[in-house]
This record gives C-alpha cells, sequence and structure tokens, in this order.
C-alpha cells in the first residue's frame, strides 16, 4: 500500500540559547524526519513573548511539510526534537529553548489529551498567521475561516520580519 502523504504546519519559537540558531536548527531537524518530505519554511521573526512578564523577545517561524506519520506520531518526533534542544516544561508559556506546536495537519479537527488541531491559539497569534500567510497565503483553516480573513483582525503589534 502506498503512503498517504497529508500536508501539515509546524509552529517553531524560541527565546533562550541563541534562539536564531535554535529555530534554524529545527527547521533542519523538521526536513530529515522519517517519512517527511516537502519542507518548506517562512522567514525568520522576532515577537513579543506572550506569558510570563520579563521573558526575553522569541524567534519564531512557521513551517509546512508533507508526512505520512499519523498525527501522535508526528507530535512525538516533535517532542523529542524539542528535547535535543534541552526543551524544560517548568512554566506555563514560560521562556524556551524551542517550542514546536502543531498548527494544522491536512483538513483533521483532533481533540484528545495530549493533541488539539487547529492550534487552538492560531487565529489569534500574530507570529503564527503573518509568517504561516508567508509560506500559504490563501489557506483555508479547517472548521473556521481562510487566512485571509483571520488577518484582517490581526493587528502586527511589534511583530518584525528579521
Amino acid at each position: 500500500m502506498a503512503d498517504h502523504w497529508i500536508k501539515c504546519f509546524i509552529g517553531l519559537g524560541s527565546n533562550l540559547e541563541n534562539p536564531v540558531t535554535q529555530v534554524a536548527t529545527a527547521l533542519l531537524e523538521l526536513e530529515r524526519l522519517d517519512r517527511c518530505r516537502n519542507l518548506i519554511h517562512s522567514s525568520l521573526y522576532r515577537s513579543d513573548p506572550v506569558g510570563p512578564p520579563g521573558q526575553p523577545d522569541y524567534i519564531n517561524a512557521v513551517a509546512s511539510l508533507e508526512t505520512s506519520l499519523q498525527p501522535l506520531e508526528l507530535l512525538d518526533a516533535m517532542q523529542a526534537i524539542e528535547q535535543q534542544h534541552q526543551r524544560v516544561r517548568i512554566q506555563h508559556w514560560g521562556p524556551r529553548t524551542l517550542d514546536l506546536d502543531l498548527l494544522l495537519f491536512g483538513d483533521q479537527l483532533i481533540n484528545n489529551d495530549r493533541l488539539t488541531v487547529p492550534h487552538p491559539y492560531l487565529q489569534e497569534r500574530n507570529f503564527v498567521l503573518f509568517p504561516l500567510a508567508e509560506i500559504a497565503p490563501n489557506l483555508s483553516i479547517p472548521a473556521g475561516k481562510t487566512l485571509p480573513e483571520y488577518l484582517k483582525s490581526c493587528n502586527t503589534g511589534t511583530l518584525e520580519q528579521i
């Protein structure tokens, strides 16, 4: 049986230990994942932190790739990459060496104890929407609006392409 390939989108972010290098390295690691192909990614963006005050700014990007992995298999692979970057989960929305979020998995709606897709904050995060628009400008979000519709009500704020 031939593999069934699904296009997915992954958000990347880092604000510790040379965030530009963390995100750039993670993009290479995503590209090398088994049963994944055709990775493309946005530019890098600098964004204000979301969450506890006093954190350094974030470096963010969005990548798309095609995978024949199941959603939880891809999530496991992404979390393994986070672990390689010494990701420690101490504080909700706290600083981190690397954060990988599965934003979209084809047109699937997923809601279980480990994974919610589309990502629950996708539509309100400028550091996700603007990089996403760079690589998929006319994307339709499952059970939602189109990306251009979300962008109309999303302020760039201090988001800066680097």
